[in-house]
């Protein structure tokens, strides 16, 4: 081999070298890049267990960026809201619930860094099919909206009373007018629900059953336990197995299988509309119970960064914007919800008109509720 035959071959091998050293370089910065807070923040991992009606939240890309944007990189499991007290939350940040009663147990089981935060509520809804909600309206058990832009009923209320009396006598889809030629219908009318004892939503469907049972009074004591206890026993017990959140109920009332009467949090409907076209919605009903409880997501800080990120979901515009793209209203700015479900005011109460919010018990009766529930 000649000697400039030699030379070129060397460039060549030199050039190789240089462009593989240069793509490496250029796709470590790139990786450095993506793993790196925007605006220089200091990287925190922050770790949390929440409820299940937030994971989409929290796993949001946009989510992750925003927080990102601030310094904070968030890792999170899910758990029923009234489990998370038996926890082994050593090394974890802060816990998430669905509520305050949940969150006050935490607290009084777990040092935490000052007192709880309260970024967004949602209030509790039953959904249903059309076919179902309508033969609740012929039975004195619902109303249902005739307004709106849409050519099918899409939201009403639930009358709790009439309701839990229903309920009381064991009714059978069977035994309801109208509800002949609808073989999806049968066996007994029920509401399916989490359960009570490690789910924050069917926890607060006893609270709400349970007011409305004993007269517009809050359950303080044994007493009042054993008032409703009977009744409570039933809407719980009927439904068999429940599931410990509040996510595969409504994935599969979705799907269209399942019970035709579930109770979700209003988030989970107005995420699922905000999200979804038209088609995709099927014959949904949104029946907010004339008597109902709003989920505070109470977030219990068991460090200081666990605080900082409590802090953050509270009061940056863009996380609370995530919030309600994901159904959450934020608390102490209604406009924001309302905005953003302008479209969708055929199905979302946006201002909540004419529904009465029920007292929750403390947490230690409420869990004692649960429990006799439960059996």
């Amino acid at each position: 081999m000649g000697f400039r035959e030699h030379a070129v071959r060397v460039r060549r091998i030199v050039g190789i070298v240089l462009a593989v050293l240069l793509i490496g370089g250029v796709a470590a910065a790139v990786a450095a890049g993506r793993g790196s807070p925007v605006g220089g923040a200091a990287a925190k991992t922050v770790r949390g267990v929440i409820g299940s009606e937030k994971a989409e939240f929290f796993g949001d890309p946009d989510t992750v960026e925003a927080l990102a944007a601030h310094g904070f990189t968030v890792r999170t499991e899910t758990s029923g809201s009234w489990t998370m007290d038996r926890l082994p939350l050593k090394g974890y940040d802060f816990a998430f619930p669905g509520s305050k009663a949940p969150a006050d147990e935490l607290r009084r089981g777990f040092e935490s860094r000052g007192g709880p935060l309260r970024p967004f509520y949602s209030p509790l809804v039953v959904v249903a099919h059309r076919n179902a909600a309508e033969v609740l309206a012929a039975n004195g058990l619902a109303r249902l909206d005739t307004g709106g832009g849409s050519a099918f009923t899409t939201r009403g209320t639930l009358l709790m009373g009439p309701y839990l009396a229903a309920a009381e006598d064991d009714r059978t889809w069977q035994q309801l007018e109208e509800a002949d030629g609808h073989a999806e219908l049968s066996g007994t009318m029920f509401i399916t629900s989490t359960d009570p004892v490690a789910s924050n939503s069917g926890a607060l469907y006893l609270a709400a059953a349970s007011y409305v049972a004993d007269g517009g009074r809050v359950a303080t004591d044994a007493a009042a336990v054993d008032r409703t206890a009977p009744l409570m026993r039933k809407l719980i017990q009927v439904q068999g197995a429940q599931q410990t959140g509040s996510d595969a109920p409504f994935r599969d009332f979705v799907s269209g299988v399942g019970n035709p009467l579930v109770l979700v949090y209003e988030s989970q409907v107005a995420s699922l509309l905000l999200r979804s076209r038209p088609q995709e919605i099927g014959d949904l009903v949104v029946l907010y119970p004339d008597t109902t409880v709003s989920s505070d997501h109470t977030l219990v800080p068991l460090t200081d960064r666990g605080r900082e990120l409590g802090e953050l979901l509270s009061t940056d515009p863009e996380l609370r914007q995530l919030a309600v793209r994901h159904g959450f209203r934020p608390q102490g700015a209604a406009a924001e919800f309302v905005t953003a479900t302008a479209d969708h005011a055929d199905y979302i109460d946006q201002r909540l008109t004419g529904v009465r919010q029920a007292p929750v018990p403390t947490a230690e009766v409420l869990r004692s509720m649960a429990v006799r529930a439960r059996g």
